[in-house]
C-alpha cells in the first residue's frame, strides 16, 4: 500500500470514529456540587471583623484548577456573592474550557452568600424561593440562603430538576438557637419538596448542598423524608479515593465532617453511575475552600 493510500484509509477511519466520540460525550451527564467558600468581591471596609472578606486570588484560581479537573455540565454553587461575582466565576471558567453559559442565581436573607446553578444545557423552569418566614419562640426569622429550584433539559425528554441549599451554619447567634434554625429551615426545604410531589409524580430531582448537618442529625432526616412515601429522597454516599466520606475540614478544632450531601428522587436512583460518582479529592483542597468538591455523574435515558 502506497504511503498515499495508507493516509486516505486512515483519515477515513478517524471520520468513522468522530460520530461515536460525539455520542459517547454525550452518554453520561456530570454534576459538581461544591462550596466555594465566600467567593465574594464586594465588601464594606466598616463592617464587622465577622464580615467575610474577598475571596483571595490564589483561592479563586485553585477553585477554577479543580473544576477544570472536574469539568461539570452543571456546577451548583454555595456561598457565591453577586450576580457580578457569578459573571467572573462564569468568565473564568470559560476560560479554562468550560463554558456554562445558563445560570440561576438566588439570595435569601443573607446580604453576603447566595446559590447559584450554572450549566451547558439549557434551564427549562426556574422556581426559586428567596427570605421564606419562620418563627422561633415568637419572633419571625428568615431563610438566611434561599432555596435555588431551577430545571435543565439536559437531553430530548429528559430534564432534571435542582434544588440547592445552605443551611444554617453550626455557629451560633444571637437570634437564636442554631441548632432550631437549621431545623426550621429544613422544614422549610421539605415543604417545598412536598409542593413539587403533589404536582408532579415522577419528578427527577437532585437535591443537594451544604447542609451543616450530620447523617443522623433531625435536619437532614427531614428533608430526606419518610421512606414509606413517595416522596422519600434517596442519598448518593459519593466517597473519595480512598472510601472516606468526609466533605469539611475545620481547621482552628482540626475537625472533619461530612457536611455536605448529594439526594436524588427514586425515580432519579437507576440513572446514577455509582463507579464515577465521588468526592473530588486533592491534598491542596484546603487551598481552594474549607470544603470538597461532590461529583454525580448521571446517565441520561438511551435516545
Amino acid at each position: 500500500m502506497t504511503c498515499a493510500c495508507a493516509r486516505r484509509c486512515l483519515f477515513g477511519a478517524l471520520l468513522l470514529l468522530l460520530p461515536a466520540t460525539a455520542a459517547a460525550a454525550q452518554d453520561s451527564v456530570t454534576f459538581c456540587a461544591y462550596n466555594l467558600r465566600n467567593w465574594l468581591s464586594q465588601t464594606d471596609p466598616s463592617s464587622p471583623a465577622t464580615t467575610p472578606r474577598q475571596k483571595p486570588e490564589r483561592e479563586k484560581r485553585k477553585v477554577i484548577e479543580f473544576l477544570g479537573q472536574i469539568r461539570p455540565d452543571i456546577l451548583g454553587v454555595c456561598e457565591i456573592g453577586t450576580p457580578e461575582d457569578l459573571a467572573d466565576l462564569q468568565s473564568r471558567l470559560r476560560s479554562a474550557g468550560i463554558d456554562l453559559p445558563h445560570h440561576e442565581f438566588c439570595r435569601g436573607a443573607d446580604p453576603q452568600r447566595s446559590l447559584a446553578l450554572l450549566s451547558r444545557h439549557p434551564l427549562s423552569q426556574r422556581r426559586s424561593a428567596g427570605p421564606l418566614p419562620y418563627q422561633i419562640n415568637g419572633e419571625t426569622l428568615r431563610l438566611q440562603r434561599g432555596i435555588l429550584d431551577a430545571s435543565v433539559a439536559v437531553a430530548p425528554g429528559f430534564e432534571l430538576r435542582f434544588l440547592g441549599v445552605h443551611l444554617k451554619s453550626r455557629r451560633e447567634v444571637a437570634e437564636a438557637d442554631q441548632d432550631l434554625m437549621r431545623r426550621s429551615e429544613a422544614h422549610l426545604l421539605r415543604r417545598h419538596l412536598d409542593t413539587i410531589y403533589a404536582t408532579e409524580s415522577r419528578p427527577a430531582l437532585v437535591v443537594y448542598g451544604d447542609f451543616n448537618a450530620h447523617r443522623n442529625e433531625p435536619a437532614l432526616l427531614e428533608v430526606i423524608g419518610s421512606r414509606a412515601l413517595d416522596s422519600h429522597l434517596l442519598e448518593i454516599p459519593v466517597r473519595d479515593r480512598h472510601g472516606l466520606l468526609w466533605t469539611h475540614f475545620w481547621d482552628a478544632a482540626d475537625v472533619y465532617s461530612r457536611l455536605d450531601y448529594l439526594l436524588v428522587s427514586r425515580t432519579l436512583r437507576p440513572r446514577v453511575d455509582n463507579a464515577r460518582s465521588r468526592i473530588f479529592d486533592d491534598a491542596d483542597f484546603g487551598v481552594a475552600s474549607d470544603h470538597r468538591p461532590l461529583v454525580l455523574v448521571l446517565k441520561p435515558p438511551a435516545r
